[in-house]
């Protein structure tokens, strides 16, 4: 195992602007603190501060994702037009054709 630090593949794209997976946007924590340095420093602060506050595990994650989801937010603009048509209903939503592509594709459990 290295001791380099995590070096990000750069991405092609995202796949959808409704939904952060989890390979997209920043990796480690020294990425999302980063990241949130160049956006905003007090936006940094207010991470570290909930993420020094929570317990280990789903408490700390959620508040991973919390800001994982407010940097893409803020940083791509096809997230913040998606959420502003959905707000102001003037998106187009996707055909239930779609939904049952996606979910033949996946395994099934049962």
């Amino acid at each position: 195992m290295s001791a380099l630090p995590h070096d990000p593949t750069p991405q092609a794209g995202y796949d959808s602007a409704y939904r952060l997976e989890a390979h997209e946007g920043p990796q480690t924590l020294a990425e999302l603190r980063a990241a949130l340095a160049v956006l905003d420093p007090t936006t940094l602060a207010a991470f570290n501060a909930e993420h020094d506050a929570a317990r280990f595990g789903e408490a700390q994650a959620a508040v991973v994702t919390k800001y994982r989801h407010l940097l893409a937010l803020r940083t791509r603009p096809e997230v913040a037009a998606a959420v502003e048509a959905s707000l102001d209903n003037t998106d187009s939503p996707r055909p239930v054709e779609d939904l049952w592509a996606f979910l033949g594709g996946r395994e099934s459990v049962a």
